[in-house]
């Protein structure tokens, strides 16, 4: 028996710093003092003339750390095989009262191990206590899986980034990097956990600044009413760098959705906007009839009229002459972030357009020019409200 309060308070300190269990601990001592028993004691032979392991057991006390490491062997009258069997002469010596046939556990010292058997032993116990690091850091970090966290920027290798995430790093490839946006070491930055696998190396950690995710994490970081559930983000459309449409809705009447998510002067989504580094975000309300969400989606432009196909997925719209290029957007963003904030595939025609082609005849009744050519509204092809033409035209009427 070996007393070992030293080693036990210390293997115990050990399990609290790596935050491994002691259960863990103690069954990897125990198999490596096997290791250790069997490879000192080496092997017999049984009667084909095969090889066989020693037969040994480890017995440690959970309160107090004491271990017994034991051979196993059957009492005989006369030893063929010395791995599995014992003397009843040298039976007697342990225990008097041991007839043949008896199992007998003979008690050996760790110190009588030999140097090579020692070395095995340890390098077990340090080949599990590694593992079971990694398993504890990928069960930490697997629970922050498909959340948002602050990482800073630690390295570069080629065109990707590695941000320490605390006691790991995360994996920004080019892929996952907002084009436009630039880095350096020491920089803070919030960032999407798309997955946490497990590798040869330990637990790897891909993370991403374009997912679409990421805004409404930060939304649900920065807006009460979206964390507590109050408002739904129902659908996300982005394109990372550049514009961001969301379709939000309120489960109470008293809160309007959109108005949460802005915030007063708009302080809640310029803080998201600031965090994106100036990405453009639209938010419009989510309405269950297709047609009105379409309309919404394609704000800020002005809808004269929409033909949902909920079969189809598809919709016709219609828009004033001067808004078909607002609502098509530079280069057909608009028109693009809409069909994926919707899931319909969107067909947009100027009033002109729609009449010449014969569609939407029966719109005009109850279209009224002075609703839809507002005066002080004034957008751009990206969608910005241009005060200085707005002004002008101001101007040009009253004189």
């Amino acid at each position: 028996m070996a007393n070992t309060n030293d080693f036990w308070d210390a293997l115990t300190d050990l399990a609290k710093e790596k935050n491994i269990s002691m259960d863990v601990l103690i069954e990897t001592i125990e198999n490596s003092l096997l290791i250790a028993c069997k490879n000192n004691y080496g092997k017999g032979k049984d009667p084909n003339g095969k090889g066989k392991e020693v037969n040994a057991s480890v017995e440690i006390d959970r309160n107090s750390g004491e271990y017994h490491v034991y051979l196993i062997k059957t009492v005989v009258d006369e030893v063929q095989d010395s791995v599995e069997e014992i003397s009843l002469t040298d039976a007697h010596n342990i225990d008097g009262k041991l007839q043949v046939g008896d199992v007998v556990k003979i008690e050996v010292k760790s110190k009588e191990f030999g140097r090579i058997a020692a070395t095995a032993a340890k390098n077990t116990i340090t080949q599990k206590i590694r593992e079971e690091e990694r398993n504890v850091l990928y069960k930490e970090y697997y629970e922050l899986q498909h959340k948002v966290v602050t990482g800073v920027v630690t390295r570069f290798s080629g065109n990707n980034i590695h941000v320490n995430l605390g006691k790991l790093e995360g994996f920004l490839s080019e892929s996952e990097q907002v084009k436009g946006e630039f880095y350096k070491i020491q920089d803070r930055i919030k960032v999407y956990i798309v997955e946490v696998k497990m590798s040869s190396k330990g637990p790897r950690i891909v993370v991403s600044r374009t997912h679409p995710e990421l805004v409404k994490k930060l939304f649900e970081e920065e807006v009460s009413e979206v964390r507590d559930g109050i408002v739904e983000i129902k659908s996300i459309s982005r394109e990372a760098g550049s514009r961001t449409k969301i379709a939000v809705w309120s489960n109470d009447e008293d809160v309007d959705p959109v108005g949460a998510c802005v915030g007063q002067n708009g302080a809640r989504v310029n803080a998201i906007v600031n965090e994106l580094r100036g990405e453009k975000i639209d938010i419009v309300e989510w309405d269950e009839n297709p047609a009105y969400l379409i309309e919404n989606a394609l704000s800020p432009a002005k809808v004269v009229a929409v033909v949902a196909d909920a079969d189809e997925k598809s919709a016709r719209v219609v828009v004033p002459d001067y808004q078909l290029s607002l609502a098509i957007g530079k280069e057909g963003q608009n028109a693009r972030l809409a069909a994926r904030l919707t899931g319909f595939k969107i067909d947009i025609k100027s009033e002109t357009q729609a009449r010449e082609a014969g569609d939407f005849l029966d719109y005009e009744e109850d279209y009224d020019d002075d609703e839809y050519y507002d005066e002080d509204e004034y957008y751009d092809e990206d969608g910005e409200y241009d005060e200085a033409e707005a002004d002008s035209e101001e101007s040009s009427e009253e004189e």
